[in-house]
């Protein structure tokens, strides 16, 4: 126990690290990752021996619903409708023809069987997003012309079309379907899909909004929930769980739900773990002398989906569209295939009598990809000048906020000490550098100007600038205990006792802007600003 816990943390702290590295001298983590887990594998260093291709295979499926959620999380929906048209058959027919196209040449060229040209074709058509997502974010390349919308977009919504189409290509093989089940399937995969992704995230949308969650980090062990589901029921009727978790993901990382900024960080950090698993684990389940035996043909492959087979899609989709000659280029050589593809080839192989040399000649593709395409991806963006220095690649993504907006807000209700009531906005006294945004009146919000009135208990919400407080001034939370309040129960009776401004009161739920007559209670938490650090 205590050793595997050991080769864990030490395996989780060399991908950080790994990621340091990767990032300083411009290889994709990915690749770190997946090199890593070679090393630690059976033809490795460190000889752990794992070749279970079932549990690797559930191992991944769990971990690719994550991926793919939080690619529909991070999906910005305003950055994604011009484009949505392209990216949607880039996604749906730029699949199909890649996998015919790879299919053909596999069994014409390189003489393989016609099932594992047909495995391989299939499985091996969609673009990678976790490679294609890490690659743009961590190299925070601005793109031409939506370029970047276009990429992020295909490749978190390809996958689900490429599972499909290796489905339907292991149905092939068992024998039995006819034209007809095939007809049923499809529309079963995407009916279901869609119906159960819509209705999921709209119900959980509401539930969100509707109900509090008064334990904290009970919205993420939630929204893990929803994924999962997202995922299962589709399955379970013969809907497509991929394609129903990326449009769950999408329709809530696209609405305002409570906590959303909070969910951020965490399904990063989430995301983060599920790629170093998937990537090591298959790794580790590679074999680097077998991959020696396929070079030749992986290689051949590689090149053939590279400079072939994914330009020609990729310019008979685009071009009709007008789109220059610069955009076809990039958008083709980022055609990235990472680790959804060895675990479509995996699960491939545990439902059909294919050989291994699928799965290899798989993953022999996928590290050619990720080495040569995503190492190379900043310089060929450079030189087909498509870098924009006008734009922000990390507003395409939904989970993005940018910089902080340094603004707070203020509520306060309407009082005949403040002298405020029965008088108009223009003709009240505001402290400098605020303004007086919102009245909330009988459950109305008005919109303010100057001639608004303001009556007597109306809530108004006042905007001022604000600072950075952790930065500048020592906050500190101090509980009230009854020795301290033997002296007195008003702040006012106990203000030599703290070593400051009390701020704020804190009594439960509630939260009490304090003056010198405030009533104090054993455990009430004071916030209490010790002046600047």
């Amino acid at each position: 126990m205590n050793t595997m816990l050991l080769t864990i943390s030490a395996i989780i702290l060399l991908c950080i690290i790994l990621n340091i590295i990767s990032g300083k001298i411009g290889v994709p983590v990915l690749l770190a990752f997946i090199l890593l887990g070679m090393a630690f594998g059976s033809d490795g260093f460190f000889k752990i021996k794992f070749d279970d291709f079932e549990q690797a295979e559930t191992i991944c499926s769990f971990a690719l619903i994550f991926i793919m959620f939080y690619g529909g999380f991070g999906t910005n929906i305003n950055e994604a409708k011009p484009i949505a048209l392209k990216a949607g058959l880039l996604s749906s027919i730029g699949v199909l023809l890649t996998s015919v196209f790879v299919a053909l040449f596999s069994y014409c060229v390189l003489k393989f069987s016609w099932i594992n040209s047909m495995l391989i074709g299939a499985v091996i058509s969609s673009t990678d997003a976790a490679s294609v997502f890490s690659i743009l974010r961590d190299r925070h390349l601005n793109l031409k012309d939506n370029t970047a919308s276009i990429l992020e977009v295909e490749s978190g919504s390809n996958d689900p079309f490429a599972y499909m189409i290796t489905m339907i290509v292991v149905k092939i093989i068992a024998g039995g379907i006819t034209p007809v089940d095939i007809f049923i399937m499809l529309f079963l995969q995407l009916f279901l899909g869609i119906v159960c992704g819509v209705l999921i995230a709209l119900i959980f949308r509401y539930f969100i909004n509707k109900f509090i969650i008064h334990t904290p980090g009970f919205n993420m062990v939630l929204i893990i929930a929803v994924a999962l589901l997202s995922y299962a029921l589709p399955n379970v009727f013969g809907g497509n769980g991929y394609l129903s978790v990326y449009i769950t993901g999408t329709i809530l990382g696209n609405s305002d739900i409570r906590g959303k900024k909070e969910l951020v960080p965490f399904f990063d950090g989430v995301t983060g773990i599920m790629q170093i698993l998937i990537f090591f684990l298959l790794g580790l389940l590679s074999y680097p002398t077998q991959l020696l035996h396929v070079a030749t043909t992986g290689f051949i492959l590689a090149l053939f989906i590279t400079f072939i087979v994914r330009p020609l899609v990729i310019a008979l989709i685009l071009k009709p569209f007008k789109a220059e000659w610069n955009q076809v280029i990039l958008v083709s050589w980022s055609g990235f295939r990472g680790a959804s593809s060895i675990v479509f080839a995996i699960a491939a192989l545990l439902s059909t009598n294919a050989n291994y040399d699928v799965f290899n000649n798989v993953f022999f593709i996928v590290l050619f990809s990720i080495s040569v395409q995503g190492s190379l991806l900043p310089f060929v963006s450079k030189k087909f000048d498509m870098i924009d220095e006008n734009c922000d690649v990390m507003k395409t993504f939904s989970d993005y906020a940018g910089e902080e907006i340094p603004i707070e807000f203020i509520q306060l209700t309407v009082s005949k000490q403040q002298g405020w009531c029965n008088k108009s906005v223009s003709e009240i006294n505001l402290p400098p550098d605020t303004l007086l945004v919102l009245i909330k009146r009988e459950g109305e919000e008005i919109v303010p100007n100057g001639q608004t009135i303001l009556e007597c208990g109306d809530t108004v919400v006042l905007a001022a600038k604000s600072i950075d407080f952790e930065e500048s001034y020592n906050i500190v939370e101090q509980v009230l205990t009854k020795k301290i309040l033997s002296k007195g129960n008003t702040l006012a009776k106990l203000s030599n006792e703290f070593d400051g401004l009390v701020m704020l009161v804190i009594r439960g739920d509630e939260f009490i802007i304090p003056n010198g007559e405030t009533l104090l209670f054993e455990k009430d938490i004071l916030v209490i600003n010790n002046g600047p650090v």
